[in-house]
This record gives C-alpha cells, sequence and structure tokens, in this order.
C-alpha cells in the first residue's frame, strides 16, 4: 500500500456508522467502508510513539501532489517485481515491526 500517517489528533470522521473496524494483529485495526468495500486505514493501537496512528491509502485522496515518500516497510518481503527509485529509510520486518512497537 502507497499511504501517508495521519496523526490520531488531526483527523476526524463523519459517518463512522458506515466504517467496519478489525483488531487485525495485537499491534493495529484494519478499517474500511461498509458500503463499498474500500480499505480505510489501519491503526496502531499498540503503545508506544506511533500509538493511534492511521495509516491511510493515498487512493483515498483527490489530490495527491506534493506528497513525498518518506519510507518504506516491509522491504524484505516486497514482491521481487516491485523496485522504487529514490533515497528513503527502507525497514526490513524486524525494523517495521520494532517502529510501530509491536512484538
Amino acid at each position: 500500500m502507497m499511504g501517508l500517517t495521519v496523526p490520531e489528533d488531526t483527523i476526524s470522521f463523519e459517518g463512522e456508522e458506515n466504517i467496519g473496524r478489525y483488531q487485525s494483529s495485537d499491534w493495529a485495526e484494519r478499517a474500511w467502508c461498509k458500503t463499498c468495500g474500500s480499505n480505510i486505514w489501519y491503526r496502531v493501537t499498540v503503545e508506544g510513539p506511533h500509538n493511534g496512528d492511521y495509516h491511510m491509502p493515498i487512493g483515498l485522496l483527490d489530490d495527491t501532489s506534493g506528497l513525498k515518500m518518506a519510507r518504506e516497510i516491509f522491504v524484505d518481503v516486497k514482491p521481487d517485481c516491485v523496485s522504487l527509485e529514490g533515497e528513503r529509510d527502507r525497514l526490513d520486518t524486524a525494523a517495521t515491526l520494532a517502529m510501530f512497537g509491536a512484538s
């Protein structure tokens, strides 16, 4: 997923009755639109520096102008056909889970 991180205190939602949620791991929940099935976010639920942060697909945005890729995560399990150019942090599974405070 190409996504952006949105701190919990900077976002609000209307129509929450249309949002389905599922605790998909011991460290995050996922949400989707109950009407169309689109992924809306995964949110870090474990205590730590990213607790409450929403990670949302950029496809939800009408305008992605000006966005810059800051990091890639889980790079050790990415498909061989995916290779992104540019300089940024690239985190393997262990480093990604450590960043989120997951075990």
